[in-house]
């Protein structure tokens, strides 16, 4: 979700996040369905006959990165596929070198799939990328999560409405740390000068490849803040190496000090969610095993504690109606980019 309405009337931004959906989880003992501990039988045509490769379409550090390995953690762990599992780093333009190599190299190949989220939307429109996320087959929608604000260790701000204060006086002047052009991170920082009163459109956005890179920078004093999700930058915040200023969530996170962005003058909320998609050429039978893998992965108690300790929402929504979703989402991030004038 995305609400930004400042300390001044504003055009409010729609809505990127459509309320959650809870599925039923499959039961039984038909074909294709496993029991706890054992692995999903393979579809009438034999899939998975190999391994199972999830790209990650950023550089090691970030959100992508992270959530594709806690899925091969989860699947490996609880031998819910019955074949080895393994992640690659993809990185660069906003995610678009790992979807353009989805969508054509394993065309037809369900064997590698891709996480992605509301950053790559974003990004694949700032970049008038040639490949699109409809290209693909949606698998599931599978956590939310919200944003952080961040400034380096020794920073002279100890509040978000200090930096604001200098933003607004000179705003190409302060250099901002995130993820991809038009990702969900140039988003907030573009929605918190509009809620400023200041133009987004002079917004100093660097771009990173992934979160990790990102994080380098806040923390080596690169720049004057940075934006990432709450979950990717935790470690960072809690060792010390920078420190939160606020959350773009509608409270505090449970057992978190860090104020809101609302509570901190600016009345914006913002809230990112990842998934997993399959190449063009998967067929029913294939996404239908696939979701089932995703949603035996949802249940078992490994994800559950992913989930917790990265303060990540359960946000699941599988197939057909995530695809339902995105074409929602996609048209919405559209809009709120022009809004905010990151595109025409």
């Amino acid at each position: 979700m995305i609400r930004a309405r400042g300390r001044r009337p504003l055009v409010a931004a729609a809505c990127l996040l459509v309320a959650l959906a809870v599925t039923a989880c499959a039961g039984g003992s038909g074909p294709g369905v496993a029991r706890a501990g054992q692995a999903l039988a393979p579809t009438a045509a034999g899939f998975p006959d190999g391994p199972i490769t999830i790209i990650a379409p950023a550089n090691p550090g970030g959100g992508w990165d992270q959530t594709a390995r806690q899925i091969q953690q989860v699947w490996t762990e609880a031998g819910i596929l019955g074949v080895p599992v393994e992640v690659v780093n993809r990185g660069g333009a906003g995610g678009a070198i790992g979807l353009a190599e989805l969508v054509t190299t394993h065309r037809d190949d369900a064997r590698t799939l891709m996480v992605f989220g509301q950053v790559m939307l974003g990004a694949l429109r700032t970049n008038d990328s040639p490949v699109s996320v409809g290209e693909t087959v949606p698998i599931a929608r599978l956590l939310n999560e919200y944003q952080m604000v961040t400034v380096p260790a020794d920073s002279d701000y100890g509040t978000l409405g200090e930096l604001m204060d200098d933003f607004r006086r000179d705003p190409a002047a302060m250099a901002w740390a995130g993820g991809s052009a038009g990702g969900i991170d140039h988003i907030l920082a573009g929605l918190l000068a509009q809620a400023a009163g200041a133009d987004p459109r002079l917004v100093n956005y660097i771009a990173y490849a992934g979160g990790g890179e990102a994080a380098a920078a806040v923390m080596g004093g690169h720049v004057a803040a940075g934006i990432s999700g709450f979950g990717e930058w935790k470690a960072y915040v809690e060792s010390g190496r920078m420190r939160p200023l606020a959350v773009s969530a509608p409270e505090r996170i449970e057992g978190d000090a860090t104020p809101t962005l609302q509570e901190s003058g600016f009345d914006v909320v913002v809230s990112n969610w990842r998934g997993l998609t399959a190449p063009p050429g998967t067929d029913e039978e294939t996404r239908d095993w696939l979701i089932r893998a995703a949603e035996q992965m949802r249940m078992s108690p490994q994800w559950r504690e992913i989930l917790r300790a990265n303060d990540w929402e359960d946000s699941f929504l599988p197939g057909a109606a995530f695809e339902d979703f995105l074409r929602e989402e996609t048209a919405t991030v559209d809009a709120t980019l022009r809004a905010i004038g990151l595109i025409q």
